[in-house]
């Protein structure tokens, strides 16, 4: 077995990337603000309709790129002087609201299906943030631990029910695990992360892509569900035993919860950092029509990958009455609103990435 691999010299849970000035105070301001208000940013918990933003852009879905876009929209309305508002309601959600019309832009970490592009009427998904679904864990007494895909899939199907397993006590011969049920956490809406953590478990577990599948809502056959990234976080962080699949930048905000390693292809064990993050995406060589890749699970060549790393798409529909606005609000998060990623552990866009993104903005 080898050993836990820390990119930059750091271990994940503990040390936070280096903070642009500034950027500390808003991501702070935000995590208020989704506590608070169920995860609205720019303005009013309410969703509005397209008509009725003449003087702005509203958005609504992901809750991954949550905290991200608190830092576009201040960033962008500083500098254009044009103001957004977005609902995190879960990706599903966002597709739902920008297939209907009700909101200028989704956002989704998961490509729509074939019936949801057929409703969207023409929506481009357009990349626009990296990042990666994590573990959190709630395990008294122990703060670091290894997970291979096959144990997670375990857990997940109900087969492995407690934290000193012999699978699990295997991949932690120095760790001391106590004898505590486990209780899985899932999301309840759908979840971008829901996609990106089943499809990774699909293309490890046949048995679990045969049973259960991947999607951003699934059946799953164990565990509590809780509604969001924040309500994931909040229940793992109050119940002993507990493991949750929680986006990387609300692991770091929360803290105190531990963080799993885990397994990659070449058979290390990986924290959600940045340079793990990125190297999943170095992968990606070219975009195919519909701008949506997958990059969970990654080739064994990516020895530091972090094998659960995703892309997160604004979901815009052709022709729409804010066209202008739209662009221009999309240009600055795949360019100058890359710069706030950092401290949130979201990984810069690869420049294959950023000129396809442009070329599907142009198209609009």
């Amino acid at each position: 077995m080898k050993q836990n691999r820390v990119s930059g010299g750091r271990t994940y849970a503990p040390i936070i990337p280096p903070l642009l000035k500034g950027t500390l105070l808003i991501r702070n301001r935000l995590l208020a603000i989704l506590i608070a208000v169920g995860g609205t940013v720019g303005g009013t918990a309410a969703v509005a309709t397209a008509s009725a933003s003449a003087a702005g852009l509203t958005g609504a879905g992901s809750t991954l790129v949550a905290p991200l876009m608190t830092n576009w929209i201040n960033g962008f309305e500083i500098k254009e002087g044009i103001p957004v508002k977005y609902s995190a309601v879960g990706s599903g959600e966002g597709i739902k609201a920008i297939s209907k019309g009700t909101v200028d832009f989704g956002a989704s970490d998961a490509p729509m299906t074939p019936e949801q592009a057929s409703a969207c009427n023409g929506c481009v998904a357009i990349p626009w943030a990296l990042s990666a679904t994590g573990l959190g864990f709630n395990v008294p007494g122990v703060k670091k631990i290894n997970l291979s895909g096959k144990v997670i899939a375990g857990i997940y199907f109900g087969t492995i029910t407690n934290w000193n397993d012999p699978k699990i006590a295997k991949l932690n011969p120095k760790t001391k695990l106590p004898n505590l049920a486990i209780t899985p956490i899932y999301r309840s809406d759908g979840s971008g992360d829901t996609y990106a953590f089943t499809n990774y478990l699909s293309k490890i577990s046949p048995a679990w892509k045969s049973e259960v599948g991947y999607a951003t809502t699934v059946g799953f056959k164990a565990g509590v569900g809780a509604k969001g990234n924040a309500g994931v976080t909040s229940t793992v962080a109050k119940t002993p035993g507990s493991i949750g699949y929680i986006s990387a930048s609300y692991l770091i905000a929360a803290g105190s919860l531990g963080v799993a390693a885990v397994e990659n292809t070449a058979g290390n064990f990986e924290f959600p950092n940045l340079k793990n993050i990125e190297e999943a995406a170095s992968t990606v060589k070219s975009l195919p029509a519909s701008n949506t890749i997958s990059i969970t699970n990654p080739p064994k060549k990516a020895a530091g990958a972090y094998p659960i790393s995703t892309f997160t798409y604004a979901i815009v529909p052709h022709g729409a009455p804010q066209k202008q606005f739209l662009q221009q609000f999309l240009n600055y998060a795949i360019t100058k609103g890359q710069v706030y990623g950092a401290a949130l552990d979201f990984a810069p866009l690869p420049k294959v990435v950023v000129t396809a993104a442009k070329n599907a903005i142009s198209s609009l």
